[in-house]
């Protein structure tokens, strides 16, 4: 057994190594996010890029925000920020040690986090704070300036404790310097996720000072991305298999699919690394593949969650096994959703959702439907409400995203078919819960909550 470490990698043969040296790096990223998403995704086409000799000059910073980020900080830090990748199809196993993060500032030290972002070294801070991060009105889909966390930023600038506050505050300091703005990068799964960041900033700005809206609109770049890798939830599980099948001791390892998908516009007036040279597609309008992505993938893990749930079923792979639930998914998929996907270039829609399904029943990944089942008060706005309404916009039937819905609300009753208590899965629960029980008997109260259902609340 080897405990990971700068000190034993030399002594690990079971898994790829970084071809570069720790001090052959300086930072030019600040990630806000350092979970188990970035680490699958975003660190590994860095780390790949550096093996190759190049972009030296990125290596990253770690930032967060919230208490969890602490535990990872101190999980990272005593293997000095290295992290053991796993990728798993049904035939392989692989793993890779990366070694592109050089530092991982403390959770709440916003004067360092704002030191950090004032250097000219960074040009570059991206973030993955899940899709319930961006103080997004569920109805409007818009940013919500009256959060009490945003009313906090807005009175006290220089030690705000959101990473919209803090970006801001890093951008208000450059620009005071001479200090040209970084680019402001979105990892995460919302459509438009450069804009909504975008909104998010500027509308925080707005609280501040009525002139500097304009100036981040104008000063700043917010590319869209999508963003693509499945990437469950690490347990004792992934830690006892790291051990069994590769002898590496990880605080923290990840798991996650072969797979991996990155689709950037090409926005970056800083400066980026050469990502395109290691898969990452450049594009001017990443729209399409975002909608496909989310309305397809996203929607469709959504669409398994809830019956696989109140079936106790605890694999996603396990879910794709039962008959019912995968004819489910393939009917919702291919009669309602994936028939308003407008086109993508140079992509088969029926090919990619087929993808999926392989993707979904993957045995060895071990994604749970508790993980997909989690959130949906952030979720279901964003992967199966749009396609409902876009359906119901059309005069088109709806019946099968109907049932999805039905099946979130049944869910969110709090038990299963069994009678086993689902405990709480969402920041809003109890709300869920409470309107969940009003629905057993009056179907409409679930639709009552308009900030989520928006104008289809009344249809």
């Amino acid at each position: 057994m080897t405990r990971l470490s700068l000190a034993t990698l030399p002594s690990i043969t079971t898994a790829k190594t970084p071809n570069y040296r720790r001090e052959q790096l300086t930072a030019g990223i600040v990630h806000f996010g350092v979970g188990n998403f970035h680490r699958a995704h975003q660190a590994v086409y860095l780390d790949a890029l550096f093996n190759t000799g190049s972009g030296h000059d990125w290596a990253i910073i770690g930032a967060g925000v919230r208490a969890a980020d602490a535990a990872m900080r101190d999980a990272l830090g005593g293997q000095d920020w290295l992290t053991t990748v796993v990728a798993q199809e049904a035939d392989s196993s692989s793993a890779r040690v990366t070694g592109v993060m050089i530092d991982y500032l403390e959770p709440g030290d916003s004067e360092a986090v704002i030191a950090a972002l004032t250097d000219p070294a960074i040009r570059i801070v991206s973030l993955t704070i899940t899709e319930g991060g961006y103080y997004i009105d569920p109805a409007s889909q818009r940013f919500d300036p009256a959060h009490p966390d945003i009313a906090y930023d807005a009175a006290h600038f220089w030690a705000p404790r959101t990473a919209f506050g803090l970006i801001l505050a890093g951008l208000v300091k450059r620009r005071a310097a001479g200090i040209a703005p970084f680019t402001v990068m979105s990892c995460d799964n919302i459509p438009g996720n450069g804009h909504v960041t975008q909104n998010a900033v500027a509308g925080l700005a707005g609280l501040i000072d009525p002139a500097l809206p304009d100036w981040v609109n104008t000063a700043v770049a917010f590319p869209n991305g999508m963003v693509d890798r499945i990437t469950p939830a690490t347990s004792a599980r992934e830690k006892t298999l790291l051990a069994e099948q590769f002898g590496i001791e990880d605080a923290w390892p990840v798991f996650c699919e072969d797979f991996r998908q990155w689709v950037l516009e090409d926005n970056f007036p800083a400066g980026r690394p050469a990502l395109e040279t290691v898969g990452v597609q450049f594009v001017k309008d990443v729209a399409p593949y975002e909608h496909m992505k989310i309305r397809i993938l996203n929607g469709g893990h959504a669409t398994i969650a809830y019956p696989a749930g109140l079936m106790d079923i605890h694999f996603v792979h396990e879910a794709m096994e039962h008959p019912l639930i995968s004819a489910f998914l393939r009917k919702v998929e291919t009669e309602e959703i994936i028939p308003i996907v407008p086109p993508v270039p140079d992509t088969d829609l029926a090919g990619y959702f087929a993808l999926c399904e392989k993707r979904f029943a993957n045995p060895k990944i071990g994604d749970t439907i508790r993980r997909l089942a989690l959130d949906g008060s952030n979720r279901q706005p964003k992967f199966i409400i749009p396609s409902a309404l876009d359906r119901a916009n059309a005069n088109a039937s709806l019946t099968g995203l109907a049932l999805v819905s039905a099946l979130w609300c049944r869910y969110c009753f709090g038990t299963t078919d069994s009678g086993t208590v689902i405990a709480p899965n969402d920041p809003s629960w109890d709300r869920l819960t409470t309107q969940a029980k009003k629905a057993q008997e009056h179907p409409q109260a679930w639709l009552e909550m308009t900030d989520i259902y928006g104008e289809l609340a009344g249809n």
